[in-house]
């Protein structure tokens, strides 16, 4: 037997879309967005997202039209917008479903409950948001999801802010 670093399911980079490369080898964000309702809550590690500065603001992100953040979104027309930082790797991999996270990613730290969803305890920056459209546009494979900023939230920022990258992790 080899162990080796290679993905064992992972195509080779010549059989890969050259749009979803292309799009790797830009670094990211790394964005937590949450939401409840009914008592369901919902979350999804975002990277495809950026802020539109005006008044009001937005956060404009793309989401998978099939994930449960989405589905619980479209009820609750509100969710929280979380910049997550070095601590929060395993968090980032437990929202974006590539990690085990027993009992839900949920339960992987504390929440405050906001009027806009749970936002992660010990995460410095997040936006309570509302939903502008319940029927968003579709691009690509995803939904171009439009929340305008309703509050925003600040903390230290000695975290060094968590960025995505080819499939990895990095810091800036």
């Amino acid at each position: 037997m080899t162990i080796h670093g290679d993905h064992p399911f992972l195509p080779p980079e010549s059989e890969r879309s050259p749009v979803r490369r292309f799009r790797g080898r830009l670094a990211s964000p790394v964005g937590l967005w949450t939401t409840a309702y009914e008592g369901k809550r919902a979350g999804l590690t975002v990277s495809s997202m950026l802020v539109a500065d005006g008044e009001p603001g937005y956060v404009i992100g793309l989401l998978d039209p099939d994930s449960d953040l989405w589905e619980t979104l479209r009820e609750a027309r509100a969710a929280v917008v979380s910049l997550l930082g070095e601590p929060h790797r395993q968090l980032a991999d437990a929202f974006g479903y590539v990690a085990p996270a027993p009992g839900g990613p949920f339960k992987l730290i504390d929440w405050t409950d906001t009027e806009w969803g749970p936002a992660p305890l010990g995460v410095s920056t997040w936006a309570g948001c509302t939903l502008v459209d319940q029927d968003p546009p579709e691009i690509g494979w995803g939904l171009q999801v439009q929340l305008e900023i309703a509050h925003v939230e600040f903390g230290a920022d000695d975290v060094p802010a968590l960025v995505h990258r080819r499939g990895r992790y990095s810091t800036i």
